[in-house]
């Protein structure tokens, strides 16, 4: 009778852990610390061979709820813990990143004071391995119909961000299972399709960049943003017919920066020059950034000619200089 009567969650949190031994603990952490306490924590152990595992048994709380399975991946591991949900609203947590401690309570009132939105995001900073903040994400605030922007920029930046109305989550069916990358962008872009989204204007989550993240995967990264962009375009009639070209240019050039980043090789200087090349192809307003690619071609020649630990000196040089 009791179990009948109990009170369920207001929000779910769902983090799909898979060999984070090193993030982990400070990742539920900063769930623990939220300053709404109203939540349950639903952790997928996906497969984990690491000590992921022993160090989340040894964290009590009684809103943490832990299942594991075989390895699956991400999107597998987010759906599970969709369907364990019972929260009326349901944010994810990558097992690396970090929310800030009013993350939850801010979006929350957001929602509670936007009846017409489902969908609550906020502005990202990025972290290095060590937790520090190196670089500002794009901090755009964006409210009501957001598709159009989402499609031309993921200015949500991550899968760690929204908050979400969990029946509109289960009416599409969670995340598409056959994306290896940019399954959260697809993910947004579904929800914008439908929904209202409203903006939280501040930092609250810090995702961290690390050199075995999937997001460094660039070829992968292209080929799944070009099937996002494709079911994209076909799911709503379009009136801008710029927004196309829009995306792609924003694409390109989100790749060839993601391949001029540390650590410098000659394998990502030659991709970056492919990137370059499509950025320049697909931007119409290519001749009034000229002075903006001549700058990447000539960083991608340097790491194309200069042994890696030549060519990292040289930059490092050069940024000490300035």
């Amino acid at each position: 009778m009791n179990e009948v009567n109990q009170k369920l969650p207001t929000i779910s949190v769902v983090i799909p852990a898979y060999n984070c031994e090193n993030t982990i603990q400070s990742t539920i952490e900063s769930v623990l610390t939220q300053t709404f306490k109203d939540f349950e924590l639903i952790i997928i152990n996906d497969g984990s061979q690491d000590a992921t595992l022993d160090i989340i048994s040894q964290i009590h709380d009684p809103r943490i709820r832990v299942f594991s399975y075989p390895n699956a991946g991400g999107n597998v591991s987010r759906n599970r813990g969709l369907h364990y949900a019972v929260g009326e609203f349901v944010s994810f947590l990558d097992a690396d990143d970090i929310w800030t401690p009013e993350k939850l309570q801010l979006q929350l009132q957001a929602l509670q004071n936007n009846t017409d939105a489902q969908v609550a995001y906020s502005w990202t900073d990025y972290i290095n391995e060590n937790g520090e903040i190196f670089v500002s994400g794009t901090h755009i605030t964006a409210n009501g119909d957001v598709y159009e922007k989402l499609l031309v920029h993921n200015f949500l930046e991550n899968g760690s961000n929204p908050l979400i109305c969990r029946e509109v989550l289960l009416e599409l069916g969670g995340f598409d299972e056959s994306l290896q990358a940019a399954q959260d962008w697809d993910m947004w872009l579904r929800l914008a399709a439908r929904c209202s989204f409203v903006a939280v204007p501040s930092v609250q989550i810090l995702y961290r960049v690390s050199a075995n993240s999937v997001s460094t995967n660039l070829a992968k990264q292209e080929k799944y943003c070009l099937q996002v962009f494709r079911n994209a375009y076909c799911a709503r009639d379009l009136k801008d017919k710029n927004i196309q070209n829009l995306s792609m240019t924003n694409l390109y050039k989100y790749l060839t920066c993601k391949a001029l980043n540390q650590p410098y090789n000659r394998q990502k200087g030659i991709a970056a020059a492919g990137f370059l090349w499509k950025y320049f192809i697909n931007d119409i307003s290519r001749f009034k950034r000229i002075k903006f690619t001549l700058k990447l071609l000539l960083k991608i020649s340097i790491i194309i000619s200069l042994p890696a630990n030549l060519s990292t000196n040289f930059f490092k040089n050069i940024k000490t200089v300035n």
